[in-house]
C-alpha cells in the first residue's frame, strides 16, 4: 500500500508548511458526499493519530486514517498551476 507524491506536489507542500509555520505533513482522506459517492479530503497535518499511516515522499509525511486507505491507495497527489 502506498500514497506517493509528485515532486511538483512535495515541492508545494514544504512550501506551504514553511509559510504557514507550523504542521508535519499532509492528510488525505474520504468523505462521503451523498449519491454521488465519496469525495477527496486534503489538509495540512498538525498530529499523527495512533491508528493512522503514515507514507514518506520527497521529504513529506502524507498521513491517511486506515478507513480511507483501501479507498485511496494506489493514490498519486500532483500539484499542476495553470492559466484560464
Amino acid at each position: 500500500m502506498a500514497i506517493t507524491l509528485t515532486t511538483s506536489a512535495a515541492d508545494r507542500v514544504g512550501d506551504y508548511l514553511d509559510r504557514r509555520g507550523s504542521g508535519i505533513g499532509l492528510r488525505l482522506g474520504i468523505k462521503k458526499t451523498g449519491c454521488s459517492g465519496f469525495a477527496y479530503v486534503v489538509n495540512y497535518a498538525d498530529a499523527v493519530e495512533p491508528d493512522d499511516v503514515v507514507f514518506e515522499d520527497d521529504g513529506i509525511s502524507v498521513i491517511v486514517d486506515p478507513g480511507a486507505l483501501e479507498l485511496i491507495d494506489g493514490t498519486e497527489v500532483d500539484f499542476v498551476k495553470e492559466g484560464l
